[in-house]
């Protein structure tokens, strides 16, 4: 099986030393991106960490398609103990930075320990140097990538960092990009914040040998180009209006299930306001949104789908213009938009404040400073929904993205068994309910759909192949030729990854009960015992020890330090 080449590069932030580590066994099984992370996390950070202990890590990795050159794979994954859901947690980003990445000659980088001072690490195909930056200490996203520009002669595809938000521990803090894209769900942001680290660059010419079908990856690049595709032109918000109509776009808080002003925010509003064509490395698909306003002169990029629900309709927010600014703040700030809306949200049900824009831009800033209200609102909903009299509309500290689970209902499951909680992308099931694949209602027959689902978006998340390109464009007959790999032996090792990942949240505490939503759904708990029993898992929603022993090779416990 094709897989990333390269040794593992360990940062000690706190020793200020780097060492490089061969890890060709774990590749070979793994492939790359989350199946790496996720496999060397499970044996290397201690059960019992504290997310802000220095004793966590974060790793930041590619796949073996990060150095090609097709569409669909710009993209790269960071894995760490999330600070929101206290449980092992992978994410990922989209922009330009991975050819940099691979360019270094790692598929995978390690950062560990924790810092005394706030420093830039410096990660070249010749080396690695630690620079102490008091300068940068509260710096915005875009203030880190001018300071690397005058200083270092870095671009924003060199450099990942974080914001204000990161260095203040806000527990949905995100690792950026580029500026404007994400390392969003899970506050890994906050995590490198604890660990003293504004940014982190990467520059280098190596290139580790890959051998990727030509073919296969001229035919893909070609139906990138050429496609007739409704996300070219709006991106994942071309399908808000549908949503809204046919199914749920949750509304003010969760209270209402659609959204009267849905047509100020939808993607017909978005696109009214892309000024550009936007991609990321190498993707002729091209489905970012560059926006601007010709009227206030504000530019950003996006919002997406998420956003607009985050800071629109969940807000009874209806401009797109102060969507658009919301979304600009967080990424300014470092800011995951869909947790940072809808805690704004619940902010505005206590206190009656839906459709405040201004109140949501002011908010924005507390909270990425931890200032009066946003000392609050910094920690999630899981957190601070008692002392504001609202819903817990999270699942295992997550807060739920778009997608309404109470509506697609099989969804609504994934979000409940899913081990990083309310996210949508873990295994999109609502993909095939959308599209009529599956009846929306009911979960009879969903818990085989979300395990199979779930899989494939583990070997997706490996690649690592762009969500947009995974069914129409980089289809299981490529993702086989491309691996050179069977694709129902990939779909196991998606198996291994899921697994891993629920036995490190297990020996964290997490079971059955966490499997829990804030609605009721039709035969859940029958439905979660099917889910178990396909698993072969424990009743009690555990992973047996046996099993994931055997995937570490004989050890089931992290190596001390």
């Amino acid at each position: 099986m094709i897989h990333a080449k390269g040794p593992l590069l360990t940062l000690d932030v706190g020793n200020r030393e780097a060492h490089e580590e061969d890890i060709e066994d774990v590749a070979a099984e793994y492939i790359g991106g989350r199946g790496i992370a996720t496999r060397l996390a499970h044996e290397r950070i201690p059960f019992d960490a504290d997310p802000f202990g220095a004793e966590n890590r974060v790793y930041f990795s590619t796949g073996p398609l990060q150095q090609s050159q097709m569409s669909f794979t710009g993209r790269m994954n960071a894995t760490g103990l999330s600070p929101l859901t206290n449980g092992l947690l992978s994410t990922n980003a989209g922009g330009y930075l991975s050819r940099n990445f691979v360019g270094t000659g790692h598929p995978i980088v390690e950062v560990v320990g924790e810092s005394d001072e706030l420093l830039a690490v410096h990660v070249t195909d010749d080396g690695v140097e630690f620079e102490e930056v008091p300068d940068l200490e509260q710096a915005t996203v875009p203030e880190v990538t001018g300071y690397m520009q005058r200083e270092h002669d870095l671009d924003a595809e060199n450099i990942l960092c974080i914001g204000p938000a990161g260095e203040n521990l806000v527990r949905y803090a995100c690792v950026m990009t580029y500026e404007s894209r994400a390392f969003g769900r899970g506050g890994l942001g906050a995590v490198l914040g604890s660990k003293g680290v504004k940014a982190i660059t990467f520059e280098g010419d190596a290139e580790p040998p890959i051998d990727l079908d030509e073919d296969v990856q001229s035919e893909v690049h070609r139906h990138a180009a050429t496609a007739d595709d409704m996300m070219k032109r709006q991106g994942t918000t071309a399908g808000t209006e549908f949503i809204n109509d046919e199914f749920s776009l949750p509304t003010r808080y969760f209270s209402e299930y659609s959204f009267e002003e849905v047509n100020g925010i939808d993607g017909d509003a978005v696109e009214s306001k892309k000024y550009k064509k936007g991609a990321c490395s190498a993707c002729a698909f091209a489905c970012k949104l560059p926006t601007r306003d010709e009227e206030t002169g504000l530019e950003t990029e996006g919002p997406e789908f998420e956003t607009v629900y985050s800071f629109g309709s969940n807000q009874g927010v209806g401009d797109i213009v102060d969507v658009m600014k919301s979304n600009e703040l967080c990424d300014i700030y470092g800011l995951d938009t869909i947790s940072c809306g809808v805690s704004i949200a619940a902010y505005m049900a206590a206190n009656d404040e839906f459709g405040n824009a201004e109140l949501a831009h002011d908010l924005i800033e507390k909270i990425a400073f931890r200032e009066e209200e946003g000392e609050l609102l910094a920690e999630g909903v899981d957190r601070f929904h008692d002392e504001l009299g609202v819903e817990n509309f999270s699942v295992k500290g997550l807060e739920f993205a778009a997608h309404d689970g109470r509506v697609i209902q099989g969804q609504g499951f994934s979000y409940a068994v899913a081990n990083r909680g309310g996210d949508h992308m873990y295994s999109t099931t609502l993909r095939v309910e959308y599209n009529g694949d599956i009846d929306p209602e009911g979960l009879e027959g969903k818990p085989a759909v979300v395990r199979e689902r779930e899989n494939r978006a583990a070997v997706r998340d490996a690649g690592i192949i762009c969500a947009f390109g995974e069914d129409d464009y980089v289809t299981e007959e490529v993702i086989e030729t491309l691996f050179d790999a069977d694709y129902d032996e990939m779909l196991s090792m998606g198996d291994r990854i899921i697994e891993m990942e629920r036995h490190f949240n297990n020996q964290r505490g997490f079971d059955r009960d966490d499997d829990r939503l804030p609605y009721e759904l039709p035969d859940f708990e029958t439905a979660l015992d099917e889910y178990y029993s396909l698993r072969e898992w424990n009743d009690d929603g555990t992973v047996p020890d046996a099993k994931v022993s055997e995937y570490l090779g004989g050890t089931d416990a992290p190596a001390d330090d």
